[in-house]
């Protein structure tokens, strides 16, 4: 079951999902991943992946949650 990572639709959540899955697989920084939120964002449809709500879910997936520091 894909969680919701507050996009507007399940397509949506799903690539999130995506992201957050290859960021675990790869070991990825905050910055990596950041940086595919911007670039899906970028696609249409998909504006709302650089939303606070959906950066947030994104370190929450992610137990990132000493990124309290980083501008969201």
């Amino acid at each position: 079951m894909i969680r919701d990572y507050g996009m507007f639709t399940p397509e949506g959540n799903a690539a999130v999902h995506g992201i957050v899955l290859l960021s675990r697989v790869h070991e990825q920084n905050w910055l990596c991943t950041w940086q595919a939120l911007v670039n899906l964002a970028k696609e249409p449809g998909f504006r709302e992946a650089m939303d606070t709500e959906v950066r947030e879910a994104v370190i929450n997936a992610l137990n990132l949650s000493n990124l309290e520091s980083v501008a969201l």
